[in-house]
């Protein structure tokens, strides 16, 4: 039952988004700073953004020496250039948008472990570097084996990232809530979309209000889904597959030996210093078919392999225990490039953010609200 009330004014708006993560808030920002006058309004599924934005490592990163080196297998060096230079000016909107302080931005150091099996990456740092040089303006990696002792890391080579670096995402997402509001953008949570129809005068977008047992219908001039891995449910055509990303944090460990983030095995593990505890997640590469799911479920064995890999790769002589775990939903594709274009003259996506959502989502937000005028 819709009053009149409800009818007459709280069902239109000029732009809806779907997905109330990095990538949606940041749309519905820039649409706002190009557009004061439109309303806006963001829909969420859950009672907090559901996906990846609040489940993320905090990692504020262009991706490790081993994991470009695996991308120039499959991709022209090109695109990596470009990805790389994407996920730079990401990180540098992002950091202008809302500032160092409000989001917990620290440069305390970037590396990657190295095993035995890998040691043939060093052959190529220079190769790498000068690649990524007219993007970067400086040699990304560089040897840090000096670094190891210090650290207590069982492994044979470390690299020293330059042009990384680590946020609180819990941080980052409040400052882009408080950012929207104070824009006089509606967030909406609880709002799970059940279909769209798009028709001449703009698009009806359906949601479940749960509580009543009833759909609403809303309209809108235009629509932009961004929903990452969950774009998929409602653009079945699109090229996205979700990968679910397990973490676990420890409780706090006073000898902890090292600060800063880290990476390993193409990056496809990663683990931090988080006030004086270890945050460490991955393990995707383990079981990709497991792994290839929008279900938050964890996997007892990828979380047995973190722990394990804490114990004889990390911290193989400090003692620990485990205070949380969850995980998150990422998008990948056959493609590692985002997806960010117009369906139709009503309709928008951007999504795939390939599990850098951190570093690429203002500036893919900023390409779909370029879209959207």
């Amino acid at each position: 039952m819709i009053s009149y009330w409800e009818r007459q004014s709280l069902l239109q708006y000029n732009d809806i988004i779907l997905g109330g993560g990095i990538t949606g808030l940041s749309t519905a920002i820039s649409l706002k700073e190009r557009h004061p006058g439109r309303r806006i309004a963001v829909f969420e599924r859950g009672i907090l953004p559901t996906g990846a934005s609040t489940r993320n490592a905090g990692f504020a990163c262009i991706g490790s020496l081993t994991e470009i080196l695996a991308d120039l297998k499959t991709m022209p060096a090109a695109d990596i250039v470009d990805l790389v230079a994407l996920r730079k000016d990401g990180l540098c909107q992002l950091r202008e948008r809302l500032g160092d302080e409000r989001i917990g931005y620290r440069e305390n150091g970037s590396y990657e472990l190295l095993s035995a099996k890998e040691v043939s990456a060093l052959e190529h740092i220079d190769e790498v570097n000068e690649l990524l040089w007219p993007v970067l303006g400086m040699p990304a990696y560089l040897r840090a084996d000096h670094k190891i002792r210090d650290f207590g890391f069982n492994t044979t080579a470390l690299i020293e990232n330059n042009c990384e670096g680590e946020l609180h995402s819990g941080k980052m997402m409040r400052a882009l809530i408080d950012l929207a509001i104070e824009k006089g953008i509606e967030i909406k949570t609880g709002c799970e979309v059940l279909a769209y129809d798009e028709n001449a005068g703009g698009i009806t977008i359906t949601v479940q209000r749960q509580w009543m047992n009833e759909s609403v219908r809303f309209q809108a001039q235009r629509l932009a889904i961004c929903t990452n891995a969950f774009a998929k449910q409602l653009l079945p055509g699109e090229d996205i597959t979700p990968g679910r990303g397990q973490v676990l944090v420890t409780h706090p460990i006073p000898t902890l030996p090292f600060k800063g983030v880290y990476h390993f095995d193409e990056g496809y593990y990663y683990f931090r210093e988080l006030e004086g505890r270890i945050l460490f997640g991955g393990g995707r590469n383990f079981d990709f078919e497991g792994e290839t799911t929008t279900d938050f479920e964890l996997s007892e064995q990828i979380q047995r392999q973190l722990e394990e890999k804490l114990r004889t790769i990390i911290i193989p002589d400090i003692p620990f225990t485990v205070d949380m775990r969850w995980s998150g939903i990422m998008a990948f594709g056959a493609s590692k490039r985002p997806i960010v274009k117009q369906l139709s003259p009503q309709l928008f996506v951007a999504a795939r953010m390939g599990g850098m959502g951190v570093a690429i989502g203002t500036a893919v937000a900023k390409q779909l609200a370029a879209l959207m005028d």
